[in-house]
């Protein structure tokens, strides 16, 4: 069956990979309906993403359908419609052993690390990386791992009452942020991008009122000491990916704060210590992938109306316009919050 292959940096094959049809005991065999494009995606088509090697089909924010599983799988049926963990761990890692299976030694994400699922064919995955959604429609079910990553980072930053949350960069790792700081009793949820487009788009959708437009002479930092009464923020979660932003957002943090990096790069960064780290005695965080108890907590929300996808989905394309539409989500004028691949057939 067709699948699509990203053969070197912005060069995109589609190619025949052939079913997978034989699952191992804890396999199952599945089949894409929708696929979410991610920031990672988009790196991995223009050759800035570490641990991407061509070759490779991506994809890994999938809404799946069981197709046939294997002997020992009792957590998912065929006919099952699923969201995929995509995070393959070893279950006996001391890591794995200790709780933090998102980020085992060995652990190889599907559609970064192997072969993902922006194919038409059937495929097959470890039946514990699947979390069931029957009641959920294959769009809201792609969009549970984005959503996840978000859930994740906000744990790690472990705000409380009282507090005040910045979260920097308001694509969609910082939205999803923001869905699960909304829900938080308590808790005040500021907003900052380069973008105002972005920032309205919180506003309306989200309810989040307090945005700052980040400004190339700095003067975005007054604007969040006046917002702040000048205590500044208990919390800060950069979702930029931006070594500028990772390297300056301390400036942001109030005393004993906690900075929590959720993007990536691949950039050494530099920040001051002694006058701004050291001094306010702040406490430095990375938030990778998810943990699987994650999943079913998120797919809950949605099932209550809490979090909205349809909000989130701006673009479609189909699977024959991969080739030649794909391209345009690396531009970011195009103003999409999340685009969805239609893998096979109609909702």
């Amino acid at each position: 069956m067709r699948a699509i292959e990203f053969t070197e940096p912005k060069v995109i094959t589609v190619i025949d990979r052939p079913d997978e049809l034989t699952p191992a005991p804890g396999e199952a065999v599945v089949r894409t309906h929708r696929m979410g494009i991610c920031g990672t995606d988009l790196s991995c088509y223009l050759g800035k993403f570490p641990f991407f090697a061509y070759p490779r089909t991506p994809g890994h924010e999938l809404g799946l359908e069981v197709v046939a599983v294997g002997e020992g799988v009792t957590n998912v049926k065929p006919g099952d419609k699923c969201s995929l963990e995509p995070y393959v761990n070893d279950p006996d890692s001391a890591t794995s052993q200790k709780g933090h299976s998102n980020c085992c030694p060995g652990v190889q994400v599907i559609g970064v690390h192997n072969n993902g699922g922006l194919r038409q064919g059937t495929f097959i995955v470890p039946a514990r990386k699947l979390h069931p959604g029957n009641d959920l429609t294959y769009d809201q079910l792609a969009l549970v791992e984005t959503l996840a990553i978000g859930y994740h980072a906000v744990q790690r930053g472990n705000p409380q009452p009282g507090e005040t949350v910045l979260v920097i960069g308001a694509g969609p790792i910082g939205l999803a942020c923001l869905e699960f700081l909304k829900l938080m009793e308590g808790v005040k949820v500021i907003v900052m991008d380069m973008v105002q487009g972005r920032l309205d788009f919180c506003a309306q959708n989200l309810g989040i009122q307090h945005g700052i437009l980040a400004k190339a002479d700095g003067s975005h930092l007054a604007d969040l000491e006046t917002m702040t009464h000048g205590q500044l923020a208990d919390v800060i979660i950069d979702a930029t990916g931006s070594p500028r932003s990772m390297s300056t957002c301390f400036e942001f943090a109030a005393f004993t704060g906690r900075v929590v990096y959720v993007g990536i790069t691949t950039s050494d960064l530099q920040f001051p210590h002694a006058p701004v780290f050291h001094r306010r005695e702040l406490t430095l965080l990375a938030s990778r992938n998810a943990l699987p108890s994650d999943f079913p907590e998120i797919i809950h929300l949605i099932r209550q109306g809490k979090i909205n996808t349809d909000l989130w989905i701006t673009h479609r394309i189909s699977f024959d316009e991969v080739p030649e539409k794909f391209a345009q989500f690396t531009d970011p004028n195009l103003g999409a919050i999340k685009a969805i691949i239609m893998v096979n057939g109609e909702e």
